[in-house]
């Protein structure tokens, strides 16, 4: 019976997922378009775009491979199988045995490798611009992506996520330094994993600057579909991601019932919220960089990694 319930509680945040994605997504927007003074879309424009590109037909290159039709689910399933693995409103769940941080890097990195794979299939200029910044980026955020993983494990003793949301919950935690590197760092690779200001606009498609749509220009109707609802599901990910880790309060265990399970849904929502506005106001008030400066951008997210991790393993051993 503990079985089933923990079950029906997994599939209810997987289901939960799929739907707060596009919604973030608009919601980011319309906070940007209101700061702005601008009227802007509405919040639930997202999923109008999903439904309309599902329905639209499928126009494919006359060299695309089968590496080029299989890319888009692949994304799309990998994201969501990292996605489903960090908690939102509760923890030990079904799948936190597997909810490793080491993993969601791996399979986050799948993803990546899947979509620059796409970007170089058919053979276009833009294609291959996008996938090889995407892979410079990737070779910087990755390594910083580690350093935050080895920093929490040194110092709640695993990489399992709800084991270092229930340590982070204690009182032994206390103000750290380390912690302070850590968060910074996850926040700006998570800024270049999404493909916001300053490493690249998602609203534009300039093709001097443009990384992330550069690789998903030949792509229409249900594969683009795919492809954006992966890219809303990431974005709401890495602020699940922050917010397990960082802010990891109202997360409800299971067997506490119905009420702890209402109290960390509206909080969860709560914790997307203020990520979504603190994001908007962040690319509303910054300047898009040259590309030639993403390398500095996550080379010091790396160096926020790495010394946070050095801190932590010094301070612990002395």
């Amino acid at each position: 019976m503990e079985l089933i319930r923990e079950a029906l509680i997994q599939m209810a945040q997987l289901v939960l997922l799929l739907l707060l994605a596009p919604g973030l997504t608009g919601f980011v927007r319309s906070v940007k378009a209101k700061l702005l003074r601008r009227k802007g879309p509405p919040i639930r424009q997202p999923y109008r775009d999903l439904l309309k590109l599902i329905r639209k037909e499928v126009v494919l290159a006359e060299n695309a491979s089968w590496v080029y039709r299989v890319a888009p689910y692949v994304i799309f399933a990998t994201t969501l199988i990292a996605a489903s693995l960090v908690p939102t409103f509760a923890t030990g769940l079904l799948f936190s045995p597997a909810a490793d941080l080491i993993a969601i890097v791996a399979l986050l990195g799948t993803a990546r490798f899947a979509l620059a794979l796409a970007g170089l299939d058919i053979g276009t200029s833009f294609g291959g611009i996008g996938s090889s910044r995407e892979m410079m980026i990737a070779s910087l955020a990755e390594p910083a992506m580690l350093m935050i993983v080895f920093t929490l494990s040194l110092l709640a003793g695993s990489t399992q996520l709800w084991m270092v949301a229930t340590f982070l919950q204690g009182p032994d935690v206390g103000l750290r330094v380390s912690l302070a590197m850590a968060v910074v760092a996850l926040i700006m690779v998570a800024i270049a994993e999404n493909a916001r200001i300053p490493v690249d606009n998602p609203a534009t498609h300039l093709e001097l600057t443009m990384i992330h749509e550069a690789m998903i220009l030949e792509y229409s109707g249900r594969h683009l579909a795919v492809i954006e609802a992966a890219a809303s599901l990431k974005l709401l990910l890495y602020f699940s991601l922050i917010g397990c880790v960082f802010m990891p309060w109202g997360l409800a265990a299971v067997g506490q019932g119905f009420t702890a399970y209402a109290v960390g849904l509206g909080t969860y929502v709560a914790k997307l919220a203020a990520c979504g506005f603190l994001l908007a106001v962040f690319e509303t008030g910054t300047a898009k960089m040259r590309v030639f400066r993403v390398s500095d951008f996550l080379g010091a997210a790396l160096m926020l990694g790495l010394l946070a991790a050095l801190l932590l393993f010094v301070s612990q051993t002395t």
